[in-house]
């Protein structure tokens, strides 16, 4: 089967893109505005794209009715904001603050999250969280329907027991971050598997014996 997709109705784009690339690792957003109102919402267009700089890209689309995502508002307003990968423990929480609310309602207590200060920015970060990363705007790109925020990490906050005890690797055993599927479904990383890459010699001498 084959879809041009400059022919596409949006919502089959995003039905076969988000069906067939996964699973999409979930970025927890929290934000401030001016104000000092606390938001957190997930986002699944979402990853790390380098480590010097370290970056993260956000890709986020407005509401159904057209305006901006609180979000995407606090974000251009103070230009910081912080990402917390969803893990089993923050599913519940994602799917709450996931839910269509107004800027007056503060996404923490609606989900029950208790918060605590940035280190480096303004934008609060869970308390109890497995990773929260915190990150300044490095350049957000608009199109019509989608704004692409890349933030640069200037400060990680991991959970002791996340890591190995060399503190170098997660411990698997701990750390179970949660990824999207399509819809409503999801799949988690509590099913691991070590596949070493062979030695190209390895690889070559297998050929020339084939």
């Amino acid at each position: 089967m084959d879809f041009d997709f400059s022919a596409l109705a949006p919502e089959d784009r995003y039905r076969l893109l988000t069906n067939f690339i996964g699973p999409r690792p979930i970025a927890l957003v929290t934000t401030e505005d001016a104000q000092g109102r606390r938001n957190a919402a997930p986002m699944s267009f979402f990853n790390v794209f380098g480590h010097d700089p370290a970056i993260l890209a956000l890709g986020i689309q407005p509401r159904l009715d057209g305006r901006e995502k609180d979000t995407v508002a606090n974000i251009r307003a103070g230009g910081e904001f912080t990402v917390h990968v969803v893990d089993k423990d923050l599913v519940q929480a994602m799917l709450v603050t996931g839910l269509g609310v107004e800027p007056e309602v503060d996404e923490f207590d609606l989900a029950g999250l208790e918060s605590l200060p940035g280190t480096q920015v303004r934008a609060p970060r869970i308390k109890g969280a497995a990773v929260a990363m915190e990150c300044r705007v490095e350049r957000i790109i608009d199109w019509p329907k989608r704004a692409l925020i890349l933030g640069e990490v200037v400060h990680m906050h991991v959970r002791p027991d996340c890591l190995d005890a060399e503190g170098r690797y997660v411990n698997p055993e701990i750390y179970q971050p949660v990824a999207r599927l399509h819809a409503d479904n999801y799949v988690t990383s509590d099913r691991q598997h070590v596949w070493p890459a062979a030695t190209l010699a390895d690889v070559l001498a297998a050929k020339k014996d084939a």
